[in-house]
Parts: C-alpha cells; structure tokens; sequence
C-alpha cells in the first residue's frame, strides 16, 4: 500500500509480476493440485492392489490347507477296497486280523499323508468293527500328534449334524462345521460320508467320516501385520458368522459379519473358492490418511520450492526490466523538471537499447534548444536589469555625492573617508567584471557596503544585524538579490523615524535561503499580489520581480522569492537559490 500512496499507480515491475505469477506461477500450483489428486487416487488404488494381492495370497495359503484336508478325505471316500472290506468285515479272529493288518495301518497312513495336524474320526455301520477309541479328558490335539478313533454310527444317529447333513452328490458332498466340541476348543471340522455306490447301482452309506483342525492352524497365514498394524482381517463362514479375526476386532456385532459397520473404513473381501468362505480387510482411513498427508506434504514441498524458484526467478526478471523502464521514466521526469543533462546506457541491441538513444538525443537536442532560448532570455532580462540599474545608480550616486559634499562642508573626515571607499566597494562589486555569479561572500559585502553608506546617511535611526552561517560563503549566487530587497526596506517600510533590518543567511538540506527581515509598515495584501503577479506591468514591486525572474531562469522554478508582510508588522523577504561551488567565472560572461 505504501508503494501505491508513493506512485499513485502500480509500477511497471509489480505488473510484470504479477502477469508471470498469473501465467506460470498459478499453473503450477493448479498442475500440483491436479497433480495430488491423480496421485492420490493412484495410492487409493494401488493400497486396494496391494490387499487384494495380500489377500489372494492368504486365500491361495488357506485354500491349500483345506485341500490337504478334503484329500485325507477324499482316500476314503474313493478307496473301493476299504469299502469292501467294511462290508464283508467278520467276527472273531479274522475281523481282528484284518483290523490290526488292514484298517489301521490304512488309516495310520491316510492321516499321516496331510501336513496339517487333524483329529480323525470314523464312525461305521458295520456292528462288528471293533470302536478303538482314547478316554482324551480334553483336547485331543493337544494331547496327541495327529490322534485318531474309530466308533460304530450309533454314537452320532442322534446327532443333528449328522440328521441334517445334506443329500449326497457323489464326490462333491461335504461340509465345514464346528460341531461337538469344536467351538470350545477353536477348532472346525470337515465331515464326510462314506458310501459305496455299486450296491444295487445306488449310493449306500456304510460310514462318516469327521476330520478336525485348529482354525489357527487352517488359517495360520491371516495376519494383519502384512496389511498395517492397524487393519484387521476377518474370516467370514457361508452365514456371515466371524470365524476368525487378526487385529482390531473391537468393531464386530456378536460375532457376525456386518460391512456397514466399517462405513469409515476401506474394506476388501476375498473369497475362498474351496470354502465358500470370505476373507475380509477392514483397513482404518488412518493408513490411507497418513499416505495421503505424506503425498500432501511433498506435494506442497515440490509446489512450494517451485513456486519459490519461479517467483524468485519472475523477481529477478521483473527487477531487470523494471530497472529498465524506472531509468527511462527518471529520464523522462529530468525531462520534465527542465534537466536535459541526465543520459542513460543500455548494453545490447535491443528495443531498450534503441530507446535509450532516442532519448539521449532528444534529451541533447531539447537541451541546446532550451539553451538556446534561455541564454536568449536571460541577456533579455540582464539588459533589463542593466536598464534598472541605469535608472537607479545616477539617482543613488548622486545622493551618495549629495552625501559626500555635506560630510566634506562639515570637515567630516572620516565619515567621508568611509563613504568614498564603499561607494567604489559597492559599483566594484556590482560591476563584478561583467559576471553573472559571484560568491556568496562578495554578495554580502555589496549588501554590506550599500548599507554602510546608507547608515551614515540615516545614523542611529537605521539598525542592521546579520545572522550568516559561514558554511554558505563557499557558494555561489547570481549578483545583486540582496541589496535590491535592503534599498526597497529604506525607501517603502519606515514606521516613524526609525527602522531595524535583520538580513539572516543559512545552509538548508539542498539549497540556500537567504532572509531580509524588517520591523517596518508592511505591505497591504493588494499590493503583495501585484508585487507577485510576473504579469503585472505596473512599476510596483520592479525590482523584486525582476530578481524573482532571474533566480528562476537561472536556477529553475523551485527556485526564487517569496514574500510574506502584515501591515504595522514588518516585512520577511525569502530568497530561495541552489547549492553551486564557485567555478571558473569567465565562463559566465555573456
């Protein structure tokens, strides 16, 4: 704001940049924000892959478990032989032979074929098969490696999961189910049939088969962990009943499965094709919102160092270029003040450069001109004043004279020793050898010399005093400023029979004001405006004016007179003229 009050406008520099910052610097932002959310629907849908892959693989690591399972089964289910042997089983020696001999070692071998550690149990139609069975007291997994019992069918008739197994599909026909004792010990079970289907070309039941695992050991690949310590897994049977969870399982409803239940979470359910089961991942918004806050934050950072380097970069070339048009712009304000010297150099061949020149060489032209015109007018307003002083010096000599022959008649000797030697000071110092400047010193002492000769002249009725800060005598000034405003005082400003003059001189920031104070009548408004109307052509204030005109030729308009006087008051005259060391003064004769 403070620029604008400066300038009254926005500079050309804050235009260019802020033009850059609209056409690069905010793309740039929109390109990263478009940026951040192509990017965040990326890690949307790579963490989807990710879990999916995670999950087919625990699928996949389930799915062989179960297989090793269905194919203890399945050496059952498919051994003609064993069925045969269950049929035509005998009492006695030779049932307990081929029970010994056959049965048992086939079993042995079938259970010991899988990999996962089970409990088996058979259970026969056939009455004369021998039970052989544990007293177990808990859990016979536990207790044993790989157990297994062989019972008679009696002992499950009753049993609703036996009454409610379904119809059989030969070889396809089985069931997951925690029955018995299962649920207890966190274990499921996989029962079969057995049947033999050549008997009268229909599918006979001669036994059942139950293998029992841990679901720990089943689904010993779902972990949580391979997801995020945050995520939860979820095992999820036919009837939406949780199996089995890894993680955070706070968010389940009595243990049955409910996805509306994780609305501000991502889930993701796999199906295990050998089961019919479902595994399902319930990943917390944090893990997707730490991803997405870490893609933020380097988004911002690469936007951020970006944006830096372009504005840092738009600020370097808007500086440039407003370098450029600032230093024509104070050319062309020289211009306008009336200093034609002031030039500028561009380096190169461009418009900058081709700018410059035209301005050298106008600036050059328009200063001879200008010159031209004012030495013209200056040696107009000089010979005026010579014509002024014409009028004035006779009429002021011959007082003078008048002066000296009294002061002579009365033998009045060295009044009129004095009188003689600043009358010659006072025309030698106006003469100046035909110069324009003098130093700010001889000024004085002109001014000096006028009022020594006008002192004797009026006595002790005239009081002067000087109040001159020397550190303005080394300047210089055009002559004849002072005394003029000091002979208008002893003419015009008397307020009885007397009248005191303070003539004050001091060094100001950037130029010179010389002061000519009296306690006079003062001047009435009306003839103050006259006085100060360069129109005016009335002989009322003359002198003053024409000193006025050639402080400002000479110097500029900032320079020159000004007046301020209230009736019965007194007068103060300011002359306001530039700082200028004393140079060659025969270059000044015209």
């Amino acid at each position: 704001m403070n620029i604008f009050r400066k300038y009254r406008y926005m500079p050309f520099g804050y235009k260019l940049m802020l033009s850059y910052c609209l056409f690069i610097v905010i793309p740039v932002l929109l390109i990263g924000y478009f940026a951040n959310s192509v990017y965040l629907k990326s890690i949307s849908e790579q963490i989807e892959s990710s879990v999916n892959g995670t999950l087919v693989q625990m699928s996949d690591n389930v799915s062989y478990k179960v297989e090793d399972v269905k194919r203890v089964s399945s050496f059952f289910y498919f051994d003609n032989t064993f069925a045969t042997q269950l049929r035509n089983f005998e009492e006695g020696w030779v049932g307990y032979e081929a029970t010994i001999n056959f049965f048992v070692p086939k079993i042995v071998a079938y259970k010991d074929a899988s990999n996962s550690n089970m409990w088996l149990s058979l259970y026969f139609h056939n009455k004369l098969i021998p039970e052989v069975y544990r007293d177990y007291k808990g859990d016979p997994l536990r207790l044993l490696d790989k157990p297994y019992d062989i019972y008679r069918i009696t002992r499950i008739k009753d049993k609703d999961w036996y009454k409610n197994y379904p119809e059989e599909k030969y070889g396809s026909t089985m069931q997951w189910v925690q029955i018995e004792d299962d649920k207890k010990f966190n274990r499921i079970s996989l029962i079969r049939r057995l049947v033999n289907p050549q008997v009268n070309s229909q599918i006979v039941e001669f036994g059942f088969l139950r293998q029992s695992v841990y679901l720990s050991d089943l689904f010993d690949t779902i972990d949580h962990t391979k997801i995020g310590n945050s995520a939860s897994i979820y095992v999820v049977d036919e009837n939406k009943q949780i199996m089995l969870s890894s993680g955070d399982s706070k968010t389940s409803v009595n243990g049955v499965w409910n996805a509306e239940n994780f609305a501000d979470h991502m889930v993701i359910e796999k199906n295990i094709p050998s089961l019919n089961w479902t595994i399902a991942a319930v990943i917390p918004n944090t893990i997707y919102e730490e991803k997405i806050k870490e893609v933020r934050l380097l988004t911002f950072v690469i936007c951020l160092i970006f944006a830096f380097v372009f504005l840092i970069s738009g600020a370097l070339m808007s500086n440039y270029f407003s370098r450029k048009v600032n230093k024509i712009v104070s050319v062309l304000n020289s211009f306008q003040e009336g200093n034609f010297h002031k030039r500028i150099n561009f380096k190169g061949n461009d418009e900058f450069s081709q700018i410059s020149l035209a301005l050298n060489e106008m600036g050059q032209n328009i200063g001879e001109l200008i010159h031209k015109v004012y030495v013209a007018d200056l040696e107009k307003k000089e010979a005026e004043l010579d014509m002024l002083q014409a009028q004035i010096n006779p009429h002021f000599l011959y007082n003078t004279l008048s002066s000296i022959n009294r002061l002579a008649k009365f033998g009045e000797l060295n009044k009129l020793q004095q009188m003689v030697m600043d009358l010659a000071k006072f025309y030698r110092l106006s003469l100046n050898e035909g110069r324009i400047l003098m130093p700010v010193s001889d000024e004085l002492d002109q001014a000096n010399a006028y009022v020594n000769i006008q002192k004797i002249k009026y006595e002790e009725r005239m009081g002067i005093s000087y109040h001159i800060d020397p550190a303005i005598l080394g300047f210089t000034t055009i002559k004849l400023i002072i005394q003029p405003f000091i002979e208008n005082v002893l003419e015009h400003a008397w307020c009885a029979d007397r009248i005191h003059i303070r003539i004050v001189g001091t060094l100001e920031t950037d130029h010179i004001l010389f002061k000519i104070i009296d306690d006079g009548v003062g001047i009435s408004a009306s003839i103050l405006q006259q006085m100060e109307d360069p129109e005016e052509s009335t002989n009322v204030g003359y002198g003053i004016r024409n000193v006025n005109q050639r402080i400002k030729l000479y110097y500029g308009a900032t320079y020159g007179v000004s007046i301020f006087s209230r009736l019965g008051i007194g007068t103060t005259v300011s002359i306001r003229i530039p700082l200028e060391k004393p140079r060659d003064f025969k270059s000044d004769r015209y």
